[in-house]
């Protein structure tokens, strides 16, 4: 059994002129939105779309999901920012008890998913000029994949632990000061969002699923956030837990309004007809 007791330490980050740290976090951003942008690409030109829109569709994206997970990761888990340290909210450093370079550290897939739903419309209003749900069928492709690299960056960074397995199972996460096995919680949903991903593109590609407006938005909805509710139950709680109704935790209350959503828009929701 020792076997599968993995111990975890490892360098969160490359130095760089000795006063910048190069967080590998933030470096699974940067590949998730890269990455993002080339399937976006291929699916704008499939679609007959514009290099100018898929251009602007970038930038709302990562405006829009970058704000959203940050403010959500203060609202939902980690209010006392507000009062305590409120610059930290929208700067990547922290004022408290002197200045440091941080980095964002804090950051909440539910915010992020609110913020991509109202920068999607924004965009679709301001560029694109087709449905808000055209698009969001579209973008929660790479979106999925989005969410296993940020996944893989808390794994890096020992952050959104699980809880101890109790048994010789599990990852030690040194740099939490622990010499107890946990869960991997973070490689749970990497690994699951991966197939979150394979079932979208298949979807997209494959079928004529994508014609069916709301559909592939329903069901990134229904997937990724019925793994989130899954996990969470072997998920530490992260910062304060302001929600709780007997056993589920705030991240499994935000997910049920997501997977209902989405059951909505894969089988009850019908398009308003076009007028004449």
């Amino acid at each position: 059994m020792h076997a599968l007791k993995f111990v975890w330490d490892p360098s969160k980050g490359i130095e760089i002129f000795g006063f910048f740290t190069l967080h590998y976090y933030s470096v699974m951003w940067i590949i998730a939105f890269i990455i993002g942008f080339y399937i976006m690409k291929r699916i704008y030109k499939n679609e007959n779309q514009t290099d100018e829109s898929l251009d602007s569709l970038f930038i709302y994206s990562v405006l829009g999901i970058m704000l959203g997970a940050r403010l959500g990761h203060v609202l939902f888990y980690q209010r006392e920012l507000i009062s305590e340290d409120f610059f930290s909210i929208f700067l990547p450093f922290s004022f408290k008890g002197g200045f440091e370079f941080t980095g964002f550290q804090g950051l909440a897939s539910h915010g992020a998913a609110i913020a991509m739903i109202i920068s999607m419309y924004l965009y679709n209003k301001k560029v694109l000029h087709k449905t808000v749900l055209w698009i969001l069928d579209r973008v929660v492709v790479p979106v999925a994949l989005g969410a296993v690299f940020v996944r893989l960056g808390n794994f890096i960074n020992s952050e959104i632990v699980g809880k101890p397995t109790g048994t010789d199972f599990g990852v030690i996460f040194v740099q939490n000061g622990e010499n107890f096995a946990r869960h991997p919680a973070q490689l749970y949903e990497a690994f699951s969002y991966v197939f979150v991903f394979l079932i979208l593109f298949y979807f997209y590609w494959k079928t004529k699923k994508s014609e069916q407006e709301g559909f592939l938005f329903g069901l990134f909805l229904v997937l990724l956030w019925a793994i989130r509710f899954c996990v969470e139950f072997v998920k530490e709680p992260q910062g304060e837990e302001y929600l709780t109704a007997g056993s589920l935790n705030t991240g499994q209350l935000l997910s049920i309004p997501f997977i209902l959503i989405g059951l909505y828009f894969m089988f009850f929701y019908k398009p308003k007809a076009k007028l004449a």
